[in-house]
């Protein structure tokens, strides 16, 4: 008799069906950490207590990196590195996730000698390698909140669209994939700019792979939106602690799409790359397209943009723009993702940080929570698997 079938574990077995589920996450010289494990009895709320700096964030960043992206934190991969170790770090879980029961696995080889360089990320599916990251979407999909967030309506626009792009790759994997393609066209147009007497018909062929790229990224991010948008309007009526978000995006790339083809706006865009390139040139940057537009919130009830809410409220519309995307991905897979959430309950009130909970209930997902103070979780803790972090172990707490 296995986990799933002990008495009791009638929810456990009805959450694997309809939700995304590490059993056992297994962390080899990552961060603060030279070895450690960490096994759950049921799908559920996880908990993570220990003093700031025991080494929890350090832990569920292990998990963000078994989705594509370079985790929570998007540092280099050798910043990730047990500082005692020789420079190589492993992360592994065994799941069961949209596919059934896989093991995800990445990290990096140790240098290869004194004068080598770091070695590059290696990603394995049930040990047999696979070409990066991406693939892990077919199994599991992971959202998450964490405090650097919470500056995000306030800061500039790039960290905004940073976070959108996260969004979009929860439900497209391939996203990142355009991104980067969009970044690398850029620059490429950039340099010839700068060279000022650059072949003309370089630039043409140039332009042209931006606009077609560029009108990819634009769509997917619209899409993704509209289906978000969709998303918090059906729970509108649940949780009014979180007040209600509305979203848009804010270019005039996004605004056209509803009404001319992708093949009209990739020639105007190509039209005005054109006829900018001296303008362009002069600012050492490409000034138009999607890599300059904006996501867009607002507080619904207030009318206001949400950069001009108090901290409690942005904090607030922030977390039920998480919720939102999560019950979207299960919606769209079939399967709730992964929810990390960083030090979250501790900055909300009783009655803020009771409607999480419940939220959390009723998406059914596992949810991986970090707190200094045990006694934030006093709602849940019942119904959660708790470990105690400390200077790179971690204890269950019974």
């Amino acid at each position: 008799m296995d986990g799933r079938d002990k008495p009791g574990h009638d929810g456990y077995k009805t959450h694997l069906m309809t939700a995304a589920f590490i059993q056992r996450l297994t962390l080899t010289n990552f961060r603060s950490y030279h070895a450690a494990q960490v096994s759950l009895e049921r799908a559920g709320p996880v908990v993570l207590t220990g003093a700031n700096g025991a080494g929890k964030t350090n832990l569920i960043e292990a998990i963000s990196l078994l989705a594509p992206g370079r985790g929570l934190r998007r540092v280099t991969m050798d910043e990730l590195a047990f500082s005692e170790g020789d420079g190589s770090w492993a992360v592994s879980a065994e799941i069961e996730g949209m596919m059934g029961l896989s093991t995800l696995g990445t990290g990096i080889d140790p240098p290869a000698g004194e004068d080598a360089t770091t070695s590059s990320r290696k990603c394995r599916i049930d040990r047999e390698s696979v070409g990066s990251a991406t693939a892990f979407a077919e199994h599991l999909r992971v959202v998450w909140l964490t405090p650097s967030m919470d500056p995000l309506f306030n800061g500039p626009a790039s960290e905004r669209r940073r976070f959108l792009d996260r969004l979009v790759l929860a439900v497209d994997a391939q996203h990142s994939s355009r991104v980067s393609a969009l970044e690398r066209s850029l620059r490429s147009r950039n340099r010839l700019l700068e060279e000022g007497n650059s072949d003309p018909h370089w630039l043409d062929a140039i332009e042209h792979e931006t606009a077609e790229v560029a009108v990819a990224v634009a769509a997917a991010r619209a899409e993704t939106v509209n289906r978000l948008s969709g998303a918090l309007v059906a729970t509108r009526d649940q949780s009014p602690e979180f007040p209600m978000p509305e979203i848009a995006l804010d270019g005039w790339m996004e605004k056209l799409l509803p009404s001319q083809s992708a093949r009209e706006i990739e020639d105007r865009y190509r039209a005005l790359l054109k006829d900018n390139r001296v303008r362009d040139a002069a600012a050492g940057r490409t000034l138009d397209g999607p890599h300059r537009s904006d996501f867009v919130v607002i507080h619904a009830s207030k009318g206001v943009p949400a950069a001009d809410a108090s901290t409690g409220e942005q904090k607030a519309l922030l977390i039920r723009l998480v919720l939102a995307h999560a019950r979207l991905i299960k919606e769209m897979t079939g399967f709730a993702p992964l929810l990390l959430l960083d030090e979250v309950v501790a900055h909300l009130d009783p009655a803020r940080r009771a409607a999480l909970y419940d939220a959390l209930s009723a998406l059914g997902a596992q949810v991986w929570m970090t707190g200094a103070d045990p006694a934030a979780f006093g709602d849940i803790v019942g119904r959660a698997e708790v470990f105690e972090i400390q200077a790179g172990s971690v204890r269950p707490v019974r």
